[in-house]
């Protein structure tokens, strides 16, 4: 009797079976939108979470190029100008871009040798001030710094920029002529010449003159 009632047991409708069918592929694309919409979600916060390419750029020219060396600004000069070197130091390291200056008698590691301190400055620094004074053009140490500085640079492509304080034309070094100089009267005024000038040669190696007053 029971094999009776298997054979004749009613096979579903094709209603019932369409029903089914359209019901699993509904589950099917619900599903496979539901991943699909959880990936999307997933890409859309990747690409949120990534610096724009403008940032990129930004970050790369303000900093990667900057911190390639220890110093922005090394300054070069006599011992009888600290004090108003010191004066500049500190008014470029109080600027918005906290320029990292190099002072031998401050900065100098103790027990390091003096040619060898003075030449890993220069060599690790973006640009060099150079403060010629009279005291400036009778020391052959002064000298010997510009000799160097000019040497990281031959091209003269703005990274040296000589500063000149009570000195006549006439005097000003040989070796530098072929460079523009800022002159020094009005100290606050020079200073803000100084600062643009650093400022420039640090987002614009290529600069040929170091800009400012004064002539050749």
């Amino acid at each position: 009797g029971w094999f009776r009632r298997l054979l004749h047991k009613p096979k579903p409708s094709s209603v019932e079976s369409s029903l089914n069918a359209h019901r699993s592929a509904s589950s099917s694309h619900s599903s496979s939108s539901s991943a699909l919409s959880s990936s999307s979600s997933a890409m859309s916060l990747t690409r949120s979470s990534r610096p724009s390419p403008s940032s990129s750029s930004d970050i790369s020219t303000s900093g990667g190029a900057r911190w390639a060396k220890s110093y922005d600004v090394c300054i070069c000069h006599s011992e009888g100008d600290l004090e108003l070197v010191e004066e500049l130091a500190s008014y470029l390291e109080g600027q918005p871009e906290s320029f990292r200056c190099f002072l031998q008698l401050r900065d100098a590691a103790p027990g390091g040798a003096v040619v060898t301190e003075l030449c890993e400055a220069v060599r690790d620094s973006h640009c060099w001030v150079m403060l010629i004074t009279p005291a400036f053009l009778r020391d052959p140490w002064c000298k010997y710094q510009m000799h160097q500085a000019l040497a990281e640079a031959p091209m003269a492509n703005g990274r040296t920029i000589p500063v000149l304080k009570d000195v006549e034309r006439e005097d000003y070094p040989k070796e530098l002529r072929n460079l523009y100089y800022i002159s020094m009267v009005l100290k606050e005024n020079s200073f803000r010449q100084i600062r643009d000038t650093v400022l420039r040669c640090e987002y614009s190696p290529g600069v040929l003159a170091a800009g400012g007053a004064g002539g050749r």
